[in-house]
């Protein structure tokens, strides 16, 4: 059969339907509510290669569609049939990126030859470690995040490999939970192998070959076309994790996207060195590394919704990922909560592109879902680990629309845990859940209202874990003209005599009657808030999106008794219509932020920190912000004097003893 267009798309259906039925199975299988509600797992069919040619198209995570399996599937040279492949080592190949994400592999043989592979990942809610559910910023070494496995054939020709699920029982909190997800997993690459088989038998084994590189190509065809509408120019954009560490310093994500004709480099120069947490990317350096890709794959799907996203969407793109930065760190740094870096790749990307396309792009989304997980004990005695779900902010207000309420953006792929299954699962007594007012930022299309959940504690030795805390300090931005959204909050107690402000905490020990509140960072809205139509505040006000006092406040809208005052409100309007704006509005946390730690000083710092061993760089830079600091009341420092000052710190801690001695250490 030869491949017209019209064929071609009938075979990409074919093979994107062989996904789904992979999601649908995994979905349907799995023990833990983080898999089958949550959705944190991908499925992918991949070339003989490694390149991603098939995703699913409604389930699961879309931050893999463009993944290379290469690195993995080089593991072995004598794949036969019936073999499934394991691994979850972030440093093995730079596939999984860290330890909970359990990835496996089949080989889809035909009449004796190899035509694909069959793949997939689910994010374990806990693989043993240091903590319940193993992630933590406070760890520092990925041998603290749990078990790891290098890649291992799980199934040989058939047959499990037992000695692996011994492996796991003996390491991890609660076995029979991820056993059970494993195997629901197994049954996933089964059901797509047996899918392909179906859609190779109708086309035939060469055509599918030929038919699944004029996929590739014709991804990358279509995003050619997107990036030759974007302006050539270099682009920069910054953006920061609140901590580098707990109670740390900003840690900075640096970009500056290089558009040329139809192609583009995502240049990660400028971004914070590897740390001494675990928010570092492990990357290994690949120039199409889906966690530093992911943000363009957004971007080009919001130019485009026709676009088919595989590996082939990549090809016109590469980034330069500095070795022993944050995004692209050395064994043994910690890995575990590389998911908020990887979402601030996203948000910098997009900020990128809102400096080249300001009409088209969204606000930013907050960036810092929690994942709530639970360990605990029932009243029989029973160990109990669980996650109760994702709480983060909306997306960000769009040139179209208000940003989705909830979740959106950068994470809006993960579904919420219905409280029933929460509850019925844990011993716990959901309070509140639902949508907090006030906290999508004002703009003529608002940033979507956070969520927030609420609950109380039943059981002693209780471990509350909220993996990817941020936003407490620097709000997401908003876009031509609006606001930034609101701070995310996390108290123990609320309201009570021992309330607890836990700020970007992410463990938490509770007993009996303790209470959890959480609320979502904010998303950015979009457009001048004086603009928008007081029909909208006015509708927002009577469903409990936004409060009288800031539709007065934030959009200039005077309510009274429930009907908006029309000479009032034109008073205030008229009266505050704002002169030029920037095109980028960012908090007032972030811009005092920067009066000190502006782009030509931070520079100075990243250009410093690389020129020096990968192990003291981040030791290096907090004692060079500590110097700052103490400078900076009076003014900050300009560039000869921040060169001294790198200079001053170098020869304190580095030179050697013989090159000081006799002479005075600054």
């Amino acid at each position: 059969m030869a491949i017209d267009r019209r064929n071609l798309k009938v075979l990409a259906n074919f093979c994107s339907a062989a996904a789904d039925a992979m999601a649908f199975t995994l979905m349907r299988t799995a023990h833990s509510a983080f898999v089958k509600e949550t959705e944190d797992f991908s499925c992918q069919i991949v070339t003989r290669e490694g390149l991603a040619f098939a995703n699913p198209r409604q389930f699961g995570a879309p931050w893999y569609s463009g993944i290379d399996y290469g690195p993995l599937l080089e593991a072995f040279k004598d794949y036969e049939e019936g073999d499934i492949c394991i691994t979850n080592d972030p440093y093995s190949g730079f596939v999984a990126t860290h330890s909970p994400d359990i990835h496996i592999w089949k080989p889809v043989f035909f009449e004796g030859e190899i035509a694909c592979f069959v793949v997939g990942h689910i994010h374990n809610t806990d693989v043993g470690g240091a903590v319940p559910a193993s992630l933590s910023r406070s760890l520092s070494e990925v041998e603290q995040e749990g078990l790891r496995i290098p890649p291992t054939k799980l199934v040989s020709k058939g047959e499990m490999n037992r000695f692996v699920l011994d492996v796991i029982r003996a390491n991890v909190r609660l076995p029979e939970q991820n056993l059970g997800d494993l195997h629901a997993q197994i049954a996933s690459v089964n059901v797509g192998e047996r899918k392909i088989r179906e859609v190779i038998g109708r086309f035939g084994y060469r055509t599918f070959l030929e038919g699944v590189a004029q996929i590739l190509d014709y991804a990358e065809a279509q995003t050619r076309s997107i990036l030759a509408r974007v302006p050539d120019g270099d682009y920069f954009f910054a953006d920061y994790a609140d901590e580098d560490s707990v109670g740390g310093k900003p840690c900075r994500i640096a970009l500056t996207l290089k558009i040329r004709g139809d192609e583009v480099v995502l240049d990660y120069t400028g971004s914070d060195p590897q740390l001494g947490s675990s928010l570092n990317m492990p990357t290994g350096g690949r120039d199409r590394h889906p966690l530093v890709m992911v943000g363009l794959t957004y971007v080009l799907y919001t130019l485009d919704t026709s676009l088919l996203l595989n590996a082939g969407t990549l090809r016109p793109a590469r980034a330069i990922l500095p070795e022993g930065s944050v995004v692209n760190c050395s064994r043994p740094a910690a890995v575990g909560m590389r998911s908020l870096t990887c979402a601030m790749t996203q948000i910098v990307t997009v900020g990128a592109f809102v400096q080249a396309l300001p009409n088209l792009m969204p606000a930013a989304s907050p960036g810092g879902n929690a994942i709530m997980n639970i360990k605990t004990t029932s009243r029989a005695g029973r160990s109990i680990m669980a996650s109760i779900g994702p709480v983060g902010g909306g997306g960000g207000g769009t040139p179209v629309g208000d940003g989705s309420d909830g979740a959106g953006g950068a994470t809006g792929f993960l579904r919420n845990t219905p409280i029933e299954i929460s509850e019925a699962e844990v011993p716990i007594r959901f309070l509140r859940y639902g949508l907090e007012r006030d906290t999508g930022a004002p703009g003529r299309h608002r940033g979507g209202l956070s969520a927030i959940m609420e609950f109380e504690i039943s059981a002693p030795e209780t471990i509350v874990t909220a993996r990817n805390r941020n936003r407490s300090i620097m709000p997401a931005w908003g876009v031509n003209g609006a606001y930034a959204g609101s701070i995310s909050r996390f108290l123990r107690n609320p309201g009570r005599s021992d309330e607890v402000s836990l700020g970007n905490t992410d463990v938490v020990h509770c007993g009996p009657g303790d209470v959890i509140r959480v609320v979502g960072p904010g998303a950015g809205g979009y457009g001048d808030p004086l603009s928008r139509p007081a029909g909208a505040v006015l509708q927002d006000v009577r469903r409990g999106a936004v409060s009288v006092a800031s539709a007065e406040r934030d959009y200039g809208l005077v309510i009274r008794a429930g009907s908006i005052d029309e000479e009032a409100t034109a008073e205030i309007r008229s009266g505050r219509r704002p002169a030029v704006r920037e095109v980028i509005t960012h908090g007032l946390e972030r811009r005092a932020f920067e009066a000190i730690w502006n782009r030509e000083r931070y520079d100075l710092l990243t250009a410093f920190l690389a020129s020096q061993p990968v192990g003291w760089r981040y030791f290096l830079k907090h004692r060079i912000f500590e110097a700052v600091e103490k400078v900076a009341g009076d003014r900050p420092p300009v560039a000869d004097e921040m060169r001294m000052l790198f200079e001053t710190i170098r020869i304190r801690y580095l030179l050697p003893e013989e090159e000081t001695a006799g002479g005075a250490v600054p």
